[in-house]
C-alpha cells in the first residue's frame, strides 16, 4: 500500500533524507537524488530569519524542481513568527512544510525552539495548529522521543499533533538529553504506530547506518517509512542499495572509484553553480573524506583537496585518486 502525506505519493516504503544544518543543501540533495532518495527536506530554517529576511535563512529557501517532493523545515519559539515563517516558505512553492521539534542543539533548544517544545506540549499543540492554519499545504513534523528518559512523551504528542492536522510524523528514536549519542530506541515508535487512534504515516530515524538495519527495522518497528541522515554524508548510496535490497533480497556491490568520483565531482559542480566559485569550493571540503572513506593512504590526497582554491586543480586531483586507486583496485 502506497505511504500519502497528503496528496503526495510516495510509494510502498519510502526512505528520506534526513534535514541536517549545514549538510542537506541543494548540492548535496541533488547527489541524494540521483541515488533515489524519495522526499527530502531543506535545512532547517529560523522562523525568526525568515520574518527579518536574513539571507542565510532566505536562502535555504532555494528548492529545484527536480527534487520534488520536497519539504522546507522551519523552526522557531515564538508562536506568531511561525506562522508568518510559514506563510514566506509556501510562497518558496514547497510540496509540504514540516516544524522541527527535534533539534537537541543547545543554540536551538535552549531558545526555546526544536526539542525543547517537548518540556511544553501544550505550546508545541498551539504552534503546530497555527502552522496547520497559515498553508494549504500538508504540515508534518520532526521529534524526538521526549526530552530526557523521565518524559518520554512522545505517544501523547503523536495523538495530539494529529489532532490538529499534521499529515506525518518522524521521530527520531533519542531523548533530547542524548543528543546524538547512545543507541536509538525505535521501540516507543512502534508503541505509537500500533496505536488505533494513529492514521497518519509514522517514519522512523535514528542511527539507521546499513542496509540490514533497515530491513531489519523495518519489519520489526513497523514504520511506515525510514529518515537516514548521517550515514548518507559521503555515502548517497545507501538509499540505492536499500531499495535494491527490498525488491531482491539482494546486496548491490558498492560503489566504485570511479562512481565515487563522479558523485564527488558532481557534488563539487553543482556547490560552485549553486553558491558561486569561492563559497562551493570552500564548503565541499568537508565532504571529501566522506566520500573516499576507506580508501588506503588517502591522507596526501585529502590534504591537497582541502587546501587547493582552483578548481582546475581540484579537478586534476579528482582524476589523479581515480587513476591510481582503480589501477589498485585492479
Amino acid at each position: 500500500m502506497s505511504v500519502k502525506i497528503g496528496n503526495i505519493d510516495l510509494g510502498d516504503f519510502p526512505l528520506l533524507l534526513a534535514p541536517m544544518e549545514d549538510v542537506s543543501d541543494p548540492p548535496f540533495r541533488y547527489v541524494c537524488k540521483q541515488s533515489g532518495v524519495d522526499m527530502m527536506y531543506t535545512e532547517f530554517i529560523s522562523s525568526e530569519g525568515l520574518i527579518r529576511d536574513a539571507t542565510k535563512s532566505v536562502q535555504k529557501l532555494d528548492i529545484f524542481e527536480y527534487e520534488r517532493p520536497i519539504g522546507i523545515q522551519i523552526f522557531g519559539s515564538n508562536i506568531e513568527s511561525m506562522r508568518e515563517a510559514t506563510e514566506i516558505a509556501t510562497k518558496a512553492h514547497p510540496d509540504l512544510v514540516d516544524i522541527n521539534y527535534g533539534c537537541p542543539v543547545k543554540n536551538v533548544a535552549c531558545r526555546g525552539a526544536g526539542a525543547s517544545l517537548l518540556q511544553d506540549i501544550d505550546k508545541m499543540v498551539a504552534m503546530t495548529k497555527a502552522v496547520v492554519e497559515a498553508t494549504h499545504l500538508p504540515v508534518t513534523v520532526k521529534t524526538r522521543l521526549g526530552w530526557d528518559d523521565n518524559t518520554k512523551n512522545v505517544y501523547e504528542v503523536a495523538e495530539r499533533l494529529q489532532d490538529v492536522g499534521i499529515k506525518a510524523l518522524t521521530i527520531h528514536g533519542r531523548t533530547r538529553a542524548q543528543m546524538y549519542k547512545g543507541e536509538a530506541d525505535w521501540t516507543l515508535i512502534r508503541e505509537i504506530k500500533r496505536n488505533p487512534r494513529i492514521q497518519i504515516p509514522i517514519f522512523g530515524n535514528g542511527d539507521v547506518d546499513s542496509i540490514e538495519k533497515a530491513a531489519d527495522w523495518r519489519m520489526e518497528y513497523e514504520v511506515d517509512g525510514i529518515m537516514i541522515g548521517r550515514a548518507a554524508i559521503g555515502y548517497p548510496w545507501i538509499f540505492r542499495e536499500i531499495k535494491h535490497f527490498f525488491k531482491t533480497g539482494e546486496h548491490l556491490a558498492g560503489p566504485t572509484v570511479q562512481e565515487r568520483v563522479d558523485i564527488c565531482r558532481t557534488h563539487l559542480e553543482k556547490s560552485i553553480e549553486w553558491k558561486g566559485p569561492k563559497t562551493g569550493v570552500f564548503e565541499m571540503r568537508r565532504h571529501y573524506s566522506n566520500y573516499f572513506k576507506g580508501l588506503p593512504n588517502f591522507k596526501e590526497y585529502r590534504m591537497k583537496l582541502v587546501s587547493l582554491e582552483s578548481i582546475a586543480d581540484i579537478q586534476e586531483v579528482l582524476f589523479d585518486i581515480k587513476e591510481n586507486f582503480e589501477a589498485e583496485v585492479a
